[in-house]
Parts: C-alpha cells; sequence; structure tokens
C-alpha cells in the first residue's frame, strides 16, 4: 500500500493536518479573547476585572509592577502571542511541514515561549503577591495545552529539514520552501532513494 505522502516518514498521522491544528488554533483564539478581556482592563478600558475565586486577586495581579514591566502590559503582548499563534496556525496546508518549514518553526517559536511565560507569571502570582488570578491561570492553561501539538509539527519538519540536508540539499532553500530549493520529491522521500 502506496504511504501517505501528507504523513511524514516514521510518523502514524499527520502533524500538519486541519485535524491537528484547528484546535490549537481554536486554543489561541480562546486565549486572545481572555488576554484581551485581561489587557482591557490593564489599559483601564473597563473597570473591574470578572474574578470568581479569589476575590481581589486578579485586580492586584493586573494591577502590578511586574505586570507593566514592559512598556505595553503583559496581557496585551499575550493577546498579540495568542493572535499570532492563531495566525501561524492557519497559514499553509497539509503538507506545511515539508512545504513551510519556515512558518512551523515560526509557529513553534510563537507557541513555545509564550507558554514558558505564561507558566512563569503563574508561578509569581502567589510566590509575589499571596494571590492568583483566575483568568490568568486560564490563559496559562491555555498556552501548556497548545505546546505539544505545535512541537509535534515543529519536530516533523526539523526532520524533514535534516533529510535535505543529509541528502546533500540546500538546507535554505528547503526551509524557505523555494520550489527550487531543495525540496525532497514525495516518491524520493518515502522510497528512501537519493536526488
Amino acid at each position: 500500500m502506496p504511504r501517505d505522502p501528507d504523513i511524514p516518514p516514521g510518523w502514524s498521522y499527520n502533524p500538519a493536518s486541519w485535524a491537528q491544528r484547528l484546535p490549537i488554533v481554536a486554543a489561541a483564539i480562546l486565549g486572545f479573547a481572555i488576554a484581551g478581556y485581561l489587557s482591557a482592563f490593564q489599559f483601564g478600558w473597563i473597570g473591574s476585572v470578572w474574578e470568581p475565586f479569589f476575590g481581589d486577586g486578579s485586580r492586584e495581579i493586573l494591577d502590578s509592577k511586574i505586570s507593566r514591566l514592559l512598556p505595553i502590559p503583559d496581557a496585551a503582548l499575550g493577546a498579540l502571542g495568542y493572535l499570532a499563534d492563531a495566525v501561524a496556525g492557519l497559514i499553509g496546508g497539509r503538507r506545511r511541514w515539508r512545504t513551510m518549514p519556515w512558518i512551523v518553526v515560526s509557529f513553534g517559536i510563537l507557541v513555545g515561549p509564550l507558554g514558558a511565560v505564561s507558566v512563569a507569571l503563574v508561578i509569581l502570582q502567589p510566590t509575589m503577591f499571596g494571590e492568583w488570578c483566575t483568568l490568568c491561570l486560564a490563559t496559562a492553561a491555555i498556552s501548556v495545552v497548545m505546546i505539544g501539538p505545535a512541537m509535534d509539527e515543529v519536530l516533523a519538519s526539523c526532520q524533514y529539514l535534516r533529510r535535505v540536508y543529509d541528502r546533500g540539499g540546500p538546507f535554505w532553500g528547503a526551509f524557505w520552501g523555494l520550489s527550487a530549493g531543495g525540496a525532497i520529491r514525495p516518491e524520493v522521500e518515502f522510497q528512501g532513494g537519493s536526488r
């Protein structure tokens, strides 16, 4: 039975399929909405923030010096990060792990650090302020959930680029998805032949 060229060699599924990417995009849109709401509070566009569990904890954290360490409030930066994740998740087709490695790697760079920053900010909540923020915890959970599936696709792209390099193809041409730039033809990729 011929192998599906959309599925990377050695994989049982396609990490760039819409079934894999759309949940990440949906999570990013939800993260964007929550972070946008929190940033509206930080910018003073709304007077209060919804907090069902921790009393005045959200207000304390969102008004803290840490949240305003940069010229733009941290929730606004998070909203921009989630928006970039959603857009990057929608770009390209099912074969983008091979045809657009640059966008897949960019997607991974966006998702990974956003998750790490979210976790770091959650750790600061009880340690520096003795408070918690429900919606901040929700955005951190969203970030962490997005990491695994996004990194699967990054791994598939990196494996493809490694195969191009090992076969003597132009790495950067393959990375940028240039048609003449070192892409391994699917029939060669799956037969294990050389170019």
